[in-house]
């Protein structure tokens, strides 16, 4: 991911107040390749970023001269909000909010409507070791046809969603290798003997723990675990960060994570 730019990207945090806003603002604030111009919050609390702070979107972007990108960890309704408004003003828009399948505001189709007039990325997870665990799963679930697999994850006490949109992911990625596993089994309760064509989705919740992922492949008297633990939420926040500055000035469209750390 290239960052030979001599000028900071100028990003908006929203959510600036939440767990991931915070974190956004203060690694933002110990690198020379992002400036937080702006940060955006409805929910009152201090913001810590020497810069604007506002409630609205719209009118903040309005007031800043020029802003690259902006960087959204907050809420499906919300995010689908924040989309329009950043392709309204023409600015690179970086979501790592979860739980947008299904939802009534509709943030999937928010996300592409957006990336006609800007670019987009939506990631799960923006941890550089979860892309690389995401290639290994893909690469495990091609070489072991046949194999049961389970996904497991843990999350603090306070995740909404379950299972994770990293779970789900690495989920979708064995399936796209495992065209044969076609039920997600979420949870297993009574008499339940496993069907040939389910994969396993479990989610724990507890303590602080910021996030830990495995997939579990076995069969032919073996068994192969691959994980991932994050050590404290710093590590997504540096992640988006990267995101934003390697997506600002890009061409409209939807972008993922995993190629950009290619460029």
């Amino acid at each position: 991911m290239s960052t030979a730019q001599t000028d900071p990207t100028r990003i908006v945090v929203t959510g600036a107040t939440g767990r991931m806003g915070e974190e956004l603002i203060d690694a933002a604030g110990d690198r020379p390749d992002v400036l937080v111009v702006a940060a955006v919050s409805r929910t009152p609390g201090s913001v810590t970023a020497e810069a604007a702070v506002g409630t609205h979107l719209d009118a903040t972007l309005a007031d800043e001269e020029h802003v690259d990108a902006v960087v959204d960890f907050t809420a499906p309704e919300a995010t689908a909000e924040y989309a329009s408004i950043a392709a309204d003003h023409g600015v690179a828009f970086v979501t790592g909010t979860t739980g947008l399948a299904g939802h009534d505001a509709d943030p999937v189709g928010a996300l592409d409507a957006a990336s006609e007039s800007v670019p987009v990325l939506h990631a799960s997870n923006f941890s550089r070791g979860i892309a690389a665990l995401r290639g290994a799963v893909r690469e495990a679930a091609a070489s072991l046809p046949g194999y049961d697999v389970e996904v497991t994850e843990t999350h603090h006490n306070g995740k909404c969603d379950a299972p994770s949109g990293t779970a789900l992911t690495l989920v979708e990625d064995v399936e796209t290798e495992r065209p044969d596993l076609t039920d997600r089994q979420h949870g297993r309760e009574g008499e339940q003997p496993r069907e040939a064509d389910e994969i396993g989705v479990h989610a724990r919740r507890a303590g602080d723990v910021t996030g830990e992922h495995e997939v579990l492949f076995a069969g032919n008297r073996e068994a192969l675990s691959l994980s991932h633990s994050a050590g404290d939420r710093g590590v997504f926040a540096e992640g988006a960060l990267d995101a934003a500055v390697a997506l600002a000035g890009r061409d409209p469209g939807r972008y993922a994570f995993g190629d950009l750390l290619q460029d």
